[in-house]
């Protein structure tokens, strides 16, 4: 019987090409009407909507050692930004160049059998437009990998449709910097179709691996959280104050 501990290596077939499709819908919404009113905005659209990429490029997403279901590592970040490049042509990993926060970018085995592994990923990045910025609150996805014939079932990587997706950063003509909030229904890379009648030998939920992922972009998320109920009851057992913190957006994401 398979366990959490089983280890498996995953490799691509380097002979292989893989094309990819690139999508962004017009933005929907920004609190102040950047979309509108500032032209980047207004007519982002994707790069390329098609292009042809080596195997290598997504080689990098996958583990260079054996890994076990739940076990995380690190991607290529050159990688992960010729991807981004298709979306728009000046992606940034390192949000505000701030380096002592930076912690790379994630993926996690979440799911394998004989024949399939799936991977799910994080990826935090910005586009670097002429007259500012537009920060996504996270690039999410996974890659379904063929085992056997070392090949790319299915690979997606998106934004996630929450009601507020992005921040947005303005350089103004009167050289002011105006922030905005909004929501893109729809900025994404994909290519093959998700399996989904598929039996895993062993696998954890993805609600376990994107925790998993969080965790590792968020130290906070480690914390024992309970619900406010519970707080007060705890409060009243302990005889401890209930520290209160409010919050007008996301919190395990980029996109306040």
């Amino acid at each position: 019987m398979k366990s959490l501990q089983d280890k498996i290596t995953l490799h691509l077939n380097e002979n292989d090409s893989i094309l990819v499709n690139g999508f962004i819908e017009p933005i929907e919404y920004t609190q102040y009407n950047f979309h509108v009113e500032w032209d980047e905005l207004a007519n982002l659209r994707v790069a390329e909507p098609e292009k042809q990429y080596p195997t290598s490029v997504f080689q990098s997403f996958l583990p260079t050692d054996p890994v076990s279901v739940g076990d995380c590592w690190q991607i290529g970040e050159e990688s992960a930004l010729t991807l981004l490049r298709q979306l728009y042509p000046n992606p940034k990993l390192r949000l505000n160049s701030d380096e002592g926060h930076y912690r790379g970018i994630l993926a996690c085995l979440r799911a394998y059998n004989d024949e399939l592994a799936e991977i799910v990923f994080r990826i935090h990045a910005e586009f670097i437009m002429k007259n500012g910025k537009l920060t996504l609150s996270q690039f999410t996805g996974h890659l379904v990998i063929d085992r056997i014939q070392e090949s790319m079932v299915s690979f997606k990587l998106f934004v996630p449709q929450t009601t507020l997706n992005f921040d947005a950063g303005w350089k103004q003509k009167n050289g002011n910097y105006y922030a905005e909030i909004g929501y893109c229904p729809r900025l994404e890379l994909s290519t093959g179709t998700y399996p989904t009648d598929v039996e895993f030998a062993i696998s954890i939920t993805q609600e376990e691996a994107e925790s998993k992922l969080i965790s590792h972009y968020y130290r906070f998320h480690q914390i024992n959280w309970v619900t406010l109920e519970e707080a007060f009851k705890q409060a009243q057992i302990q005889q401890k104050p209930i520290h209160v913190v409010s919050l007008d957006g996301p919190l395990f994401d980029e996109s306040c």
